[in-house]
């Protein structure tokens, strides 16, 4: 029996879909049901079902980000977006995340059947089941779509003295060591290497654009102290911050 579990946040929704489908007679059963993608994504790593089907226009939730970062932790999961929310460009992104259907609400039962046998037509054709899967379209389309998600946030958030891995992890719905590992594989550098870039750039910025002092600047882009600020900015750009405003003069 394949495993399956339910996420959305209208109640009546999780309902028809748990009494309605007839999960036995499709050789699935239903593991587990959340109502917000937080949770749900907290059931399915906690029961790694085989199927979910969830909406993806959910309270505080960046849909195609948590399509993404399941494919890109479990590539073998089969899922299928069940939504209200009609837009083309939106259903295509989902499918090159590695989504199996798009449906729309309301959707009748044998559309709901059809995409169920899909998806387990999809795992019997896996030749081993194991909890992580080649590196497959799908699955690097969701890694760069978690890495340039990560990005935006870390830059958007750089001058955040304690902006961390794991703040930055939750915000894209993975782990620290998933996230981790996609940054090192797609850029080639740590997330400290990163962040440590980002928050150069904008020093760079401000010593080249503005009249602060140095010491406001290093507290303006995240750094603790303007002794680590000066070391960190000579390691990556060559020069102290007092030599880089100089050349710009």
């Amino acid at each position: 029996m394949y495993r399956v579990v339910l996420v959305d946040d209208e109640r009546l929704i999780i309902r028809g879909l748990s009494s309605v489908v007839p999960w036995k007679e499709l050789g699935c059963e239903v593991c587990g049901t959340a109502y917000d993608g937080k949770t749900g994504l907290d059931l399915i790593r906690s029961l790694r079902p085989d199927m979910v089907i969830t909406d993806i226009r959910m309270p505080n939730m960046d849909g195609l980000t948590m399509l993404a970062a399941l494919h890109s932790e479990y590539p073998d999961i089969q899922t299928t977006v069940l939504t209200a929310y009609r837009d083309f460009e939106y259903a295509r992104q989902a499918i090159t995340l590695g989504v199996c259907r798009y449906l729309l609400k309301p959707s009748d039962l044998e559309e709901l059947k059809e995409t169920i046998r899909l998806m387990a037509s999809r795992l019997d054709a896996l030749p081993v089941r194991k909890e992580e899967g080649p590196e497959e379209e799908t699955v690097q389309a969701a890694g760069n779509h978690l890495v340039r998600a990560a990005l935006a946030y870390m830059k958007e958030h750089c001058a955040e003295q304690h902006l961390s891995l794991n703040e930055v992890a939750d915000h894209v719905y993975v782990s620290q060591w998933h996230l981790s590992k996609l940054l090192n594989r797609e850029t080639g550098q740590s997330f400290f290497d990163l962040l440590g870039s980002l928050r150069i750039a904008r020093a760079k910025d401000l010593l080249g654009n503005s009249q602060m002092r140095v010491h406001e600047i290093a507290e303006a882009t995240g750094f603790s102290d303007v002794a680590h600020f000066s070391r960190s900015f000579k390691r990556i750009a060559g020069c102290t911050p007092g030599e880089y405003r100089n050349q710009r003069d």
